[in-house]
């Protein structure tokens, strides 16, 4: 029979403080945010792909110039024009060895155009002779520059304007709603040709054209959130204790929207990328011999069927970047705002 006289004893705490401490460390929202993303693995991948692909572009101006790969000799374009991808560790289809327009079988087309030995290009030459990697870091390098600039705008305009419009509500924000309808009726397309007609064809013409056209998402977006936090108990006692209205807006309504911004730059980057690159294919983009993805592209399409490897190499970095943004910003949105995973 057991002793009911004896003690009662609690397993596995020793004292009272065992018992109230806290094993989880409190987590900021940045830090809760991050732990979610580390779950997404694709959107993990896209982030760290992103970030080295930026950091090469950057470190990338030491080494490879845009001069260096705009230029080219015209007394070497016969020797050095439309050369495959070479890596010279003869790696089948990465030897040299093409089959090129004319030809009945595949031939080193280094030796038939006599190349100076030992001289490769990892991927190849274009129609004039230029090295077609250094004109793809280039062209990387100016896409990401003409997107992450027009973002900025973008963002500056569109958080701004959305702010105000939904903060002050009212006779203004129907004013302002009614304006940015009257922007988006109007094709990009004029916009940006208006712009090239008195700026010309250049990166500040471009980064203008998409940033005065792509900010109304961004304003309807932040105009939005600003309409339902507006109400919420900590805006109004913000007001209560005689906070002026900017500060508000600004101060504690922008921070606690700040997900949905950084979610809304992700989607925008690569529809900018897009943008310039179908700019660049009708010739209202960035002036030649400037490259950029789009650029090149545009200049590839006549040797499609001869030169495959000139139009897929820039086709491919396209997509590869555009879809890391896309799977980033997707990443960001649940980790931002977890319920939007489960709507």
């Amino acid at each position: 029979m057991v002793d009911k006289k004896k003690a009662f004893v609690l397993v596995g705490v020793g004292n009272t403080d065992a018992q109230e401490k806290i094993e989880k460390p409190a987590l900021s929202f940045l830090q809760d945010a991050w732990r979610r993303l580390k779950k997404n693995k694709l959107a993990l991948i896209a982030f760290w792909f992103l970030g080295l692909l930026m950091a090469f572009a950057l470190v990338s101006n030491v080494f490879v110039t845009q001069k260096s790969a705009n230029s080219f000799d015209p007394d070497q374009v016969a020797t050095y024009g439309n050369l495959p991808p070479n890596s010279g560790l003869g790696i089948p289809g990465w030897n040299g060895i093409f089959k090129i327009p004319g030809a009945t079988e595949s031939s080193n087309v280094y030796k038939d155009q006599s190349v100076p030995k030992g001289e490769y290009f990892l991927l190849g030459t274009d129609s004039l002779g230029r090295s077609v990697a250094k004109r793809l870091i280039v062209g990387i390098r100016i896409s990401l520059l003409i997107a992450i600039a027009a973002t900025c705008i973008d963002l500056f305009i569109g958080v701004t304007y959305g702010l105000i419009s939904g903060y002050v509500g009212g006779w203004l924000d129907t004013l302002m709603q009614r304006l940015i309808e009257i922007i988006s009726s109007i094709p990009n397309l004029v916009i940006v040709t208006m712009l090239g007609l008195l700026l010309g064809n250049g990166l500040f013409s471009i980064v203008l054209a998409i940033g005065l056209t792509g900010w109304t998402s961004m304003a309807r977006q932040v105009r939005n959130m600003t309409l339902s936090y507006r109400e919420r108990e900590f805006v109004l006692a913000s007001r209560t204790l005689g906070e002026k209205p900017w500060k508000v807006a600004f101060k504690h309504i922008l921070p606690n929207i700040s997900g949905v911004i950084i979610v809304q730059i992700m989607m925008s980057i690569p529809s900018a990328i897009m943008y310039e690159a179908v700019l660049s294919a009708i010739n209202l983009g960035v002036k030649p011999p400037t490259a950029s993805l789009g650029s090149l592209i545009a200049d590839a399409q006549e040797n499609l069927q001869y030169y495959p490897y000139q139009i897929i190499l820039p086709s491919l970095a396209l997509c590869l970047i555009s879809l890391a943004f896309i799977l980033l910003g997707d990443g960001l949105r649940d980790a931002f705002d977890p319920k939007s995973s489960q709507e």
